[in-house]
């Protein structure tokens, strides 16, 4: 069977599969050994460690720049949709189909023409 990391996975099951993976290579060594062999403190260290760290660290940080890009989009539609709202029921739409056109919710055009 073969496993594959995903980006979400965190450094600890990293250790754990190369702990499995060494189980299995090394059959000769039982777990203190192997745990010897690889001590959490001397993976740290290792540049591969490091590397896959600084990928994950790097991944993170362009999905919450993505995240955020797509937050601003939503909420920069939706601010532009509720400016819309007063305008179209001054022309004497219904709220129902204020909210049809705009892609709002009906509470959310009642909302505002309370506020209006």
């Amino acid at each position: 069977m073969r496993e594959e990391l995903t980006p979400d996975q965190k450094p600890q099951e990293l250790l754990q599969l190369i702990e499995t993976i060494l189980v299995y290579k090394l059959p000769l060594l039982n777990r203190r050994e192997i745990e010897t062999m690889f001590s959490l403190d001397e993976l740290k260290q290792t540049q591969y460690f490091q590397d896959v760290r600084e990928e994950a660290r790097q991944e993170g940080i362009e999905q919450g720049i993505e995240q955020g890009i797509e937050q601003g989009i939503e909420q920069g539609r939706l601010n532009k949709a509720l400016e819309a709202v007063p305008r179209l029921l001054a022309l004497g739409l219904s709220v129902e189909q204020v909210a049809s056109a705009l892609e709002l919710e009906v509470k959310q055009v009642r909302a505002m023409q309370k506020g209006t």
